[in-house]
């Protein structure tokens, strides 16, 4: 049974996971030095895949944390669509107590349904689902067997419940780290299905970006 293996990794670590500010989509930060350390790890583990494409968002972090991969023979793309939610107001802010009971408030919105829910100048979990699936479809169309694909915290975690059917409530259930690892397998009849999870050969604890 012919099958397609998609490996969604997350960016490695940057001085604004390190500091505990939120990203999002808005800043365009570069991975720092342990971001750099975890990349090389995680080329260690996976460089035996041969990957035949490889798609990473629009954010420098992201292409910097696979670019050990990168070959001229390989094709890459950068898809927007893979970009991290917009925290609109919210990015760029420390994650102090008063800013950090806004988040866990607003998780709890969305695990009870408010999905539509976002902060000003943001993006729901709705939209970025809707442009997810796009940028999903788009992988799984241009064909390759084995297909390496980094991104980001949140948007990984849409993204699951995108191409594994599950309700978007439960997105919090799919844990992340930087350079975790969640494997997807694309079988003959069209069903993806979560083959593994491997997580950050350096765990480094931050709950956004």
């Amino acid at each position: 049974m012919r099958t397609k293996k998609i490996y969604v990794v997350r960016h490695g670590q940057t001085d604004y996971n390190l500091k505990g500010v939120v990203q999002g989509s808005g800043i365009d930060a570069p991975i720092n030095s342990t971001g750099e350390m975890q990349a090389a790890a995680f080329y260690e583990n996976f460089k035996g895949i041969p990957f035949d494409h490889i798609y990473y968002s629009g954010l420098i972090r992201t292409r910097q944390s696979i670019a050990k991969f990168l070959n001229p023979e390989i094709p890459e793309e950068k898809l927007v669509d893979l970009n991290e939610i917009s925290w609109g107001n919210y990015e760029g802010l420390p994650m102090d107590h008063q800013e950090n009971q806004y988040y866990l408030d607003m998780l709890g919105r969305w695990s009870s349904g408010e999905l539509g829910h976002k902060i000003d100048g943001g993006e729901s979990p709705v939209e970025v689902a809707k442009r997810l699936k796009r940028a999903f479809d788009h992988i799984l169309e241009a064909g390759g067997e084995n297909i390496l694909v980094c991104m980001h915290g949140r948007a990984i975690r849409i993204l699951m419940t995108v191409a594994l059917g599950y309700d978007l409530r439960y997105m919090d259930a799919f844990r992340h780290e930087n350079l975790c690892c969640y494997v997807l397998e694309e079988r003959s009849d069209g069903v993806v299905y979560l083959d593994s999870y491997h997580p950050s050969p350096t765990i480094v604890k931050d709950p956004i970006g």
